[in-house]
């Protein structure tokens, strides 16, 4: 089948490495996604196949064991991974967001303790920035870490954890007076914890508990789950960087990466919606030819492809200037927005282009129609992405004298 959303410039080794993603989705993930997200079941065989894959060491460097690619090579297999199943790559979306916060923020200690077990696979990231009231105003955030010895004590509750219990190390924001007084902006006194933890669910660790999934609309598979810190202690030593205060930077500076990832969970979704729709277009047939002949239905593809290239093209763009050193908060937001939007108006179309069959739990398609809103609000909703790139467009247009 001819395949939209092609990438000029890639390696030889790029190339290989999407083929064998590329292949592994077409057999490992597809065939069974949409069995396991109606049972909302864990797919550990297919999370075990990207293991030995070494997917998760796909960003770590080499000398941690990692394959040491780029974010734009990470972002391309993600495309592939969520056309597949978009649960799939938010497992390991979140592991690579914090395995990139220790490489560009963590000491030399803290990169060599979780950098090549987490290359293996062997320990499974999250990270853990929202909390129940607090949407997108990260300033507002309440949870508190308060030194006591060659320890922090943390209390508070956290939302919105992608891999809550499946994963042994959460990155974690809370708010840290010391050496930050009162009156300090509160973007100065956030410090991001390195809390190791069990898998699983109820108390993972004393003054700890993940207490179980949140039922959700779609988005199924992957655990989202609360986290209560009540007494929580941690030692000095897995305060990020060793410093406290800068959480908040290193948590946006995570973000952006998990920007390009949303942007490309956003791709493959689009891709998987056009090629049903595609497929089924030329299948179903009404007045006497297959509906793909109809003006309407060409014009809805037409539509639907265009889409599906603007998006990817603007995910490689910011993945790219990621990946150059650049800043790339306006790219990613470009992208992570656009992305998103086309993905849910791409999968509404190939949904409509199925008629009423596409009610049907019996087709894939359904499956995307509850998987494409997520997309519109994680890593930052539409509002939130306009915002950033409004304020870096008056930044960069601002008027002189």
């Amino acid at each position: 089948m001819a395949r939209l959303a092609r990438t000029a410039g890639l390696t030889d080794v790029q190339q290989e490495i999407l083929s064998t993603v590329r292949d592994f989705v077409d057999k490992e993930i597809i065939p069974v996604a949409t069995e396991l997200e109606h049972r909302d079941e864990y797919p550990q065989a297919i999370v075990d196949g990207l293991k030995e894959l070494g997917l998760f060491g796909l960003m770590i460097p080499e000398e941690y064991g990692g394959l040491g690619e780029s974010l734009l090579t990470y972002a391309l297999c993600v495309e592939e991974i969520a056309r597949g199943w978009m649960s799939v790559s938010g497992i390991i979306n979140t592991h690579f967001i914090v395995a990139y916060m220790l490489k560009q923020h963590g000491t030399q200690e803290q990169r060599e303790h979780f950098l090549p077990r987490m290359a293996a696979g062997e320990v499974r990231g999250a990270f853990s920035m929202s909390e129940p009231a607090l949407g997108s105003d990260v300033s507002a955030i309440t949870s508190k870490a308060v030194r006591d010895g060659d320890e922090y004590v943390l209390n508070g509750q956290k939302m919105w954890l992608t891999n809550g219990g499946s994963s042994t190390l959460v990155a974690v924001l809370v708010k840290s007076d010391e050496g930050h007084p009162e009156g300090t902006a509160p973007h100065k006194s956030m410090t991001t914890f390195l809390v190791e933890k069990e898998p699983g669910f109820g108390e993972v660790r004393p003054g700890l508990t993940i207490p179980g999934k949140i039922d959700k609309m779609g988005y199924k598979g992957v655990d989202t789950t609360e986290l209560i810190m009540d007494g929580l202690r941690v030692p000095a030593d897995r305060v990020l960087g060793g410093v406290t205060g800068r959480g908040f930077y290193q948590m946006m500076d995570g973000v952006e990466v998990g920007r390009v990832n949303v942007a490309a969970r956003g791709c493959g979704v689009a891709q998987r919606a056009f090629e049903l729709g595609v497929s089924y277009a030329q299948q179903r047939h009404t007045f006497g030819k297959p509906i793909a002949q109809h003006q309407a239905i060409q014009f809805k593809l037409a539509e639907m492809a265009t889409k599906v290239e603007a998006a990817h093209a603007m995910m490689v763009n910011a993945a790219r200037k990621k990946d150059s050193g650049e800043r790339n908060d306006l790219e990613a937001g470009m992208a992570k927005y656009l992305a998103s939007e086309y993905c849910k108006e791409v999968v509404e179309d190939a949904f409509r282009i199925h008629g009423g069959y596409g009610f049907s739990k019996e087709y894939e398609i359904e499956r995307l129609y509850r998987e494409a809103p997520m997309l519109l609000i994680g890593e930052g909703t539409a509002e939130i992405q306009k915002m950033i790139i409004g304020r870096r467009l008056l930044e960069e247009y601002r008027l002189q004298g």
